[in-house]
């Protein structure tokens, strides 16, 4: 018991794990302090043994100190973290070391590859064929022959004795180099094995690395080839850069949040989703670190929860990811692929933690800072390797001058060396001949380098040129001159074999990955309405199970709720099977947040017996389940009239008043346009103070809020109200949108958000049927270029106003309405003169399906559109005589000035002024037509002497005939 009044000694840190950072938060208790503790007689008598014991390390505590923090450092070490500078596992660098050994050129058979690695890898064969499958799938330092798998699709490598390896030409010339390789003793002893490949190139950065070690864990996410090294050379000029992933996998990548691959950061995966029609969409790429198998099983969770209306999926991969999602009748593709990258792992969030070996200690870093030391890293070697070189041809120099200086100085012939009785007398007469020429020599002369003069055969002495000597020597003087050039200007030697790398692999590893910002998807907006919505009025249950009720709308479980009730009050829930919400229930559907369109208009009595007041409001954000009231909260307060409306719609209403002394006016009309849409804590205006009999729906009105104004954000290729990228303009129920793409095809589509588009847009904009389009082309069929004029037709159905052949191509595109032209000649033609080209007087206008007019037969350099010489007459905005009478008509009133109605007298004088709003569109149409048939009198016709002269110029200049 004396012992446990002592000090509990608590275990020293290891300090391999000394350099983990961010590990200042643990609190370290030192030897010096004591910790005192009232020990019941409830507690434990187990006392931690005290580091001198011996059988310490067999108790629990000495397990821990001794046993586990050693098993922890040496899978940190020597298990699952990679090294920053060669960036590999030590099985990774054990596998290459041994395939090195191996290589000959030819294929290897993985099972011997896996034999001979574990020479030096102690841990069995399963993790070296594991780790050998993935270093080839990455399709980088090893060449591949025979089935290794599918990354696409999941499928596993074959067995070892069917598939073969070799090293591929990129890590011979990247990996090796034994004059640099630091060396150690394998693990049993019996070979070397080395600590770190000297690598000289980002390889981490490249692959990508993942591992789980004991208490924390790497995740490296790989780049691009070229972007590494275009961001080496620019850290060796001191520039800055930016490195984001690249997956192999392709797909789309939100970097946003990725925060340089640190610890926190993050980033968005998508897969590639296109439609095929209207009733299929196409996956053609998936996010990196999933395959099409778990992509499929998520696709379908989601069919099975109701999420995605989808009939069947087919998987049509091989060589390339193709999926085929078919819909169900009546499913919207735009909808559908926003409820699959909502709802399945068509969409990823993977977190990046670059967590690497450096200096022998696990640190947490940057990618910046990661290639950075490898940048370094790869000079340093590179320097090291040009010291080496320089090293070698300066004792070959040495050599060759000394051999130079035996031979033609006839040393071996020196009487003082022919009879010397022992090597080193032999050593000390050949080193007191060359004292004299020891000035002239780069460095000293030692016994090795006379030793090696006594083994020159006789015959290569008898063959020895002088002057051949001399020219090696200067050959040898010349590459010595030249790396020590390449020393002094390391840094520029360096950007070289970076370039060098880059000009020799460099197009084989093109960006698979697109980089762009995604929209947030709201899963409400995008889920299928697969519930259906009940209602209990006399019990006052609301849900989806009580389908003996009555049926309400479609919903989701995703939905809220919101129902307003008979006195004024309303609230917010979420969709349920069954819930109790209250009697007296007056309105119910489901709840857009923050939609300023849905507007409701209401007429409430102000308590029991006060006056009825008329308000327009909308309702944003609220707190579920919270009750809010929209009238004063005056107790007997109730609604007499109410409306919802999705798209701010103002109704008229007529009022039937009852009866009382001294009240002659017993109906009016109100038209609730006439009110202004405010908050739903506002009070509204007082429409009677007398007592309503009725109040019943006169006539439905239009929008008051007017057509939708609508942007296109061209970053996550999206439209939006919120005045995000390029303004569309202002958008009414029957508006379209035209769409052009840089390949010639084009559509028509409505302005809802969930529309996608792709990231090739040549034009999108508010459709008009009436703008010509100019529109210069290369005709892949006839092999010339052709311009056409014409208007597009409004269709649903993507068309190509190129034509039919995919090989056409779109030169130039204008919506002028008088475009001008100029083609540049080129090849055997470039001595001609610039043809310049009025569009309108070179064609006529056409369907977007003709061929158009061909431009010349001469070779084509370029094809530019110039500045146009004439523009549209402004249209005049005025009003005709007949039009200001029917004003009058329509304000003037009565003669008699019976003003009893007023009402009435203010709905005619808006109705009015929206009719002088219209009328000035109604009258520039006419106008512009005779506008343009007055221009078309006032045009000069040509004599045929100049029509005829017109002709030969231009069949001079296009080199073909005039067909007109």
């Amino acid at each position: 018991m004396d012992d446990l009044q002592g000090k509990k000694e608590l275990p020293e840190r290891n300090e391999e794990l000394d350099g983990i950072d961010n590990t200042d938060d643990v609190v370290n208790i030192s030897e010096e302090e004591e910790i005192d503790e009232d020990i019941s007689e409830t507690h434990s008598n187990y006392v931690i043994p005290k580091i001198a014991d011996k059988p310490a390390k067999y108790n629990l505590a000495g397990m821990y100190q001794n046993w586990f923090l050693d098993y922890a450092s040496y899978v940190i070490l020597e298990r699952a973290v990679p090294n920053i500078y060669d960036g590999l596992k030590p099985v990774q660098r054990r596998i290459l070391h041994s395939m090195k050994r191996l290589d000959d050129g030819r294929y290897i058979k993985v099972a011997n590859i896996v034999g001979h690695t574990m020479q030096f890898h102690p841990h069995g064969d399963a993790s070296i064929g594991d780790a050998l499958v993935q270093l080839g799938q990455k399709d980088l330092l090893i060449d591949c022959q025979g089935n290794w798998g599918n990354i696409l699709t999941g499928d596993g490598a074959a067995a070892p004795r069917y598939i073969e390896a070799r090293l591929s030409k990129f890590a011979l010339d990247t990996v090796f180099n034994p004059k640099t390789t630091e060396w150690k003793l394998s693990y049993d002893g019996r070979n070397k094995e080395p600590i770190t490949l000297p690598v000289k190139f980002p390889l981490l950065l490249a692959q990508g690395g993942e591992g789980i070690a004991v208490g924390l864990n790497s995740k490296i996410l790989p780049h691009n080839f070229n972007e590494l090294i275009d961001a080496c050379i620019a850290h060796l000029k001191d520039e800055e850069f930016e490195l984001y992933p690249d997956f192999q996998t392709g797909g789309a990548i939100d970097v946003s949040r990725y925060n340089d691959g640190e610890r926190g950061g993050s980033v968005k995966v998508r897969a590639t989703i296109n439609k095929v029609d209207n009733r299929t969409l196409a996956i053609t790429e998936i996010p990196f670190g999933t395959n099409t198998s778990k992509l499929i099983d998520s696709i379908l969770r989601a069919v099975d929860k109701g999420k995605i209306k989808i009939r069947k999926v087919d998987d049509n991969t091989s060589a390339e990811v193709e999926i085929l999602v078919h819909l169900q009748p009546g499913t919207s593709s735009d909808k559908a692929i926003d409820a699959l990258y909502a709802f399945t792992d068509c969409e990823i969030s993977i977190s990046p933690n670059c967590c690497v070996i450096h200096d022998n200690k696990p640190r947490f870093m940057n990618v910046s800072d990661m290639l950075r030391i490898s940048c370094d890293h790869t000079k340093d070697l590179l320097e090291l390797e040009l010291q080496i070189q320089k090293g070698e041809l300066e004792e070959q120099f040495f050599f060759t001058s000394l051999e130079k200086i035996f031979i033609e100085n006839r040393i071996y012939k020196d009487k003082g060396f022919e009879e010397s009785d022992s090597p080193d007398k032999a050593v000390a007469h050949i080193d007191k001949r060359l004292e004299p020429f020891k000035k002239d020599l780069i460095r000293e002369v030692n016994k090795e380098d006379i030793l090696k003069l006594l083994e020159i055969k006789m015959m290569r002495i008898t063959k020895f040129d002088s002057d051949k000597a001399d020219d090696i020597l200067i050959n040898l003087q010349k590459k010595i001159k030249d790396v020590q050039y390449q020393l002094d200007n390391i840094v520029d030697y360096t950007i070289f074999w970076y370039e060098g790398l880059k000009n020799k692999y460099g197009k084989d590893y093109p960006r698979l990955t697109e980089i762009r910002n995604f929209e947030t998807i709201v899963a409400t907006k995008v889920i299928e309405a697969n519930e259906k919505l009940y209602v209990n009025y006399e019990e006052g249950f609301i849900g989806t199970g009580l389908r003996k009720d009555e049926f309400v709308c479609n919903c989701s479980h995703l939905d809220d709720i919101i129902i307003f009730f008979k006195d004024g009050t309303y609230k917010v829930v979420k969709v349920a099977d069954k819930v109790f919400v209250g009697k007296n229930i007056l309105y119910l559907n489901v709840f857009k947040r923050n939609d300023k369109r849905m507007v409701y208009n209401v007429v409430y009595r102000h308590g029991r017996s006060g006056p009825f007041y008329l308000k327009r409001f909308s309702v944003g954000g609220i707190t579920r389940d919270r009750e809010y009231d929209l009238t004063q909260g005056k107790e007997g307060s109730k609604i007499i009239y109410f409306t919802a409306n999705p798209n701010a719609e103002a109704e008229i209403i007529r009022v039937t008043l009852k009866p009382k002394p001294r009240l002659t006016k017993l109906v009016f009309e109100k038209d609730f346009s006439d009110i202004a849409i405010k908050g739903r804590q506002a009070r509204g205006n007082i429409l009677t103070k007398n007592d309503v009999y009725k109040i019943v729906l006169k006539q439905r009105g239009a929008s008051t809020l007017g057509g939708r104004e609508v942007w296109f954000d061209s970053d996550v290729l999206r439209l939006n109200y919120d005045k995000r990228g390029d303004y569309l303009g202002e958008f009414h129920s029957d508006d379209q949108i035209l769409v052009i793409y840089s390949t010639g095809e084009y559509y028509m589509t409505n302005f809802e958000l969930t529309n996608h588009f792709e990231k090739n847009i040549l034009v999108i904009e508010k459709y008009d049927p009436d703008k010509i389009w100019s529109l210069v082309l290369f005709d892949a069929d006839q092999q010339y270029y052709y311009l056409k004029r014409f208007q597009l037709e409004a269709t649903q159905k993507p068309q190509n106003i190129l034509g039919d052949n995919p090989e056409s191509q779109l030169i130039l595109l204008s919506d002028q309405d008088f475009p001008r032209f100029e083609v540049v000649f080129g090849g055997n033609d470039a001595h001609r003169k610039t043809l310049e080209i009025d569009a309108e007087e070179f064609i006529a206008v056409k369907g977007f399906r003709a061929r158009g007019k061909r431009l010349t037969t001469y070779e084509v350099e370029t094809i530019n559109e110039l500045e146009p010489l004439r523009f549209k007459e402004p249209v005049e905005n005025y009003t005709s005589n007949a039009q200001e009478e029917t004003e009058e008509d329509l304000i003037g009133g009565d003669e008699n000035g019976d003003d009893e109605n007023p009402e009435q007298q203010a709905k005619e004088t808006k109705q009015a002024k929206q009719a002088k709003q219209q009328a000035p569109d109604l009258k520039p149409e006419k106008k512009s037509e005779k506008t343009g048939k007055e221009q078309q009198k006032n045009v000069k016709k040509p004599s045929e002497e100049e029509q005829t002269d017109a002709g030969k110029i231009i069949d001079d200049i296009t080199g073909q005939m005039t067909l007109f």
